[in-house]
């Protein structure tokens, strides 16, 4: 057998391992069946979506080849700024999902970001644009990850919104990749990313939407409609790889890293999350007033 293949096996199988254990109560039930009380879920799930922010960060910076200027040094300071005012938040079970205008111009600005990459690069080019764009594309969505979780400090619950929006990008790419290699003929978006083509997009919303229909239907614990969940996921998640890949080809990088063997860095495992997140914490938003 290859051994890029065993490699990726193994390190996919791990990288799976961590999410489920970290985003659900499993984690939690396993250390602290070894030592009674020693950990709350939350505490796993901020920190892995710590964790993975910093390194994210990280990666966009090396990703951006920023120059010799302060923005390069500021660039984690900013970010942790942010990713703190959403932690007090997160702790104090202060995710309401009103219309705050914070977080309407948050999410608006991750809309601008996106826009900018692809009908603007040459304004990230400079160390100016791109720390705008790494606070912004990064620490944005993993700040709003941390609202997607259903608790309270009534309730020690700790919900799956997480697990399932994971399962859904996981099956909406899965679903696209094979209704393309088997369908595909005309091509989404040859210079950006070559193997997308429409033919698999389709076959990914409408699978992806057969497996939101038994998450809804058994899932009753959920916030919101997990058939309008399972839309915005299949319609947005190639979105966040096309926005990756054409942050890559600008700046001529082939992978963001390689902290995850055989697979790249955390922005190629997660280029679907960080769009996927604002939309249906938007979602989550709009759907109390439906």
């Amino acid at each position: 057998m290859d051994k890029n293949l065993i490699q990726r096996t193994i390190s996919g199988i791990v990288y799976i391992a961590i999410i489920i254990l970290c985003v659900t109560p499993l984690g939690a039930q396993l250390i602290n069946g070894i030592s009674p009380g020693l950990v709350k879920q939350e505490y796993l799930y901020y920190g892995l979506i710590t964790f993975l922010m910093i390194v994210g960060a990280w990666e966009c910076v090396k990703i951006m080849k920023f120059g010799k200027g302060y923005e390069k040094w500021i660039v984690l300071p900013v970010v942790a700024i942010i990713f703190y005012m959403f932690s007090k938040r997160f702790f104090y079970h202060d995710f309401f999902f009103d219309f705050r205008l914070s977080e309407i111009l948050a999410l608006s600005l991750i809309a601008i970001a996106v826009v900018t990459l692809f009908k603007y690069p040459t304004e990230l080019y400079y160390d100016s644009g791109k720390l705008i764009f790494t606070v912004i594309y990064v620490a944005l969505p993993f700040s709003f990850a941390l609202g997607l979780p259903k608790y309270s400090s009534y309730d020690s619950s700790f919900s799956l919104e997480v697990l399932f929006l994971f399962i859904l990008i996981w099956s909406s790419d899965t679903f696209a990749y094979l209704t393309g290699k088997f369908f595909g003929k005309h091509k989404m978006a040859p210079k950006i990313s070559p193997k997308k083509t429409w033919e698999g997009y389709a076959g990914g919303v409408i699978l992806t939407l057969v497996l939101s229909y038994f998450i809804e239907k058994y899932q009753h614990d959920l916030r919101g409609n997990w058939m309008v969940v399972g839309f915005l996921v299949a319609s947005f998640a190639p979105l966040g790889d096309l926005v990756e890949s054409q942050l890559k080809r600008n700046f001529g990088v082939k992978d963001s890293g390689n902290i995850i063997p055989g697979h790249g860095g955390v922005l190629d495992r997660l280029d679907s999350f960080l769009i996927c997140v604002p939309v249906v914490y938007l979602y989550f938003i709009l759907e109390k007033f439906i």
